[in-house]
């Protein structure tokens, strides 16, 4: 297998409606003694006070926002379409609560040099640290029928703000 390498941000060319929208990601935060992923669908990148930066939705319910909400770095793995219907698909579905996940969908975790944990399996990873997080109360929802068709269980999203240290890719 190749090994990941550093991708210069200044080359980079990213369509986040494909990547995100389309192909999705796994989202990984947390530590050397405990790691959790989840699936996002939900997110971006773009420059935000002079830094390279991605976010993300995350529900208040996921497991993995807790580590995130204990940590200061989170990473986003992109995968080879292919993997969307089968392991991003399972990693989405079932919590890392009742079960090691990563280990059930084949996938192993690696850290950077400054202990961020991401997926080794992708293509594409952003080494993230947090800047911002942001909490999605109803009130703020403004357009009709999204509380309806997207929160009906009240389970709302954190947007996550983190500015990419370092983008890695085979």
């Amino acid at each position: 297998m190749h090994t990941f390498q550093p991708y210069p941000a200044e080359l980079f060319e990213f369509n986040p409606f494909t990547r995100f929208g389309n192909d999705w990601a796994l989202l990984s935060a947390g530590d050397k003694d405990k790691t959790n992923a989840l699936t996002v669908k939900c997110g971006g990148v773009g420059v935000l006070w002079d830094k390279n930066v991605c976010f993300v939705f995350v529900k208040e319910s996921k497991y993995t926002k807790e580590l995130l909400d204990s940590g200061d770095n989170f990473s986003l793995t992109f995968f080879d379409p292919s993997m969307k219907k089968s392991v991003l698909k399972y990693m989405g579905m079932v919590s890392g609560r009742d079960e090691d996940k990563i280990k059930a969908a084949g996938l192993s975790v690696d850290y950077s040099e400054d202990e961020i944990p991401y997926i080794d399996s992708g293509n594409l990873v952003f080494l993230c640290k947090k800047m911002s997080a942001t909490p999605i109360p109803p009130e703020t929802i403004l357009r009709d029928g999204i509380l309806d068709e997207f929160y009906d269980d009240q389970d709302y999203h954190t947007l996550y703000i983190g500015e990419i240290v370092q983008i890695l890719a085979r």
